[in-house]
């Protein structure tokens, strides 16, 4: 009896390219095993503000989690762990309120629209999924470009949280099809 392949392929990337993404933004970040001095035109006050943003929007991210999980409890198991390494990665980067497992009233009023993964929750389950993926993609391209513009180990730090949001963005899509 042989076992003939599925002939509809799995849905979302594929591993290897979720892979090959993940290792193409470490090689941006270069293999220098030196410390976060970056070049000597590297501009501390800069740094601190990429810093920053990037715990900001972990905090962000991670109110939309909670807000989605408020909003659709059957969700809440599947996203609480993705929730909570998107909160480890708001306090990499700095942040002190991303513990809250509360949605920030701010996070829920700010509606910049339901494209870029922000605003209102949506009433169906694969829609608020949609806007995880959303913001999750979103997020994870804002912060590979990100990378190239700060030194050492910030570099290394957002090129590892970029890569975790494309992995996140393969868990939430893995079961559409």
């Amino acid at each position: 009896m042989s076992f003939s392949a599925s002939p509809r392929p799995a849905p979302g990337p594929r591993r290897r390219s979720l892979l090959a993404s993940a290792a193409g933004v470490a090689l941006l970040t270069g293999c220098t095993g030196g410390s976060d001095s970056g070049g000597a035109d590297a501009d501390p006050s800069a740094v601190e503000r990429a810093r920053a943003r990037a715990a900001r929007d972990s905090e962000e991210l991670a109110g939309r989690y909670a807000a989605v999980a408020a909003a659709h409890p059957a969700l809440a198991e599947r996203l609480r762990p993705l929730r909570a390494e998107v909160v480890r990665h708001a306090e990499a980067f700095g942040a002190v309120r991303a513990a809250s497992p509360q949605a920030s009233p701010s996070v829920s009023a700010r509606a910049a629209g339901p494209q870029d993964g922000s605003g209102p929750v949506p009433a169906s389950e694969k829609d608020a999924l949609a806007l995880l993926v959303a913001a999750e993609r979103k997020l994870a391209d804002q912060r590979a470009e990100a990378l190239l513009q700060v030194p050492g180990e910030l570099a290394r730090l957002l090129a590892s949280v970029a890569a975790a949001g494309a992995a996140h963005v393969y868990l939430l899509t893995e079961g559409d099809g």
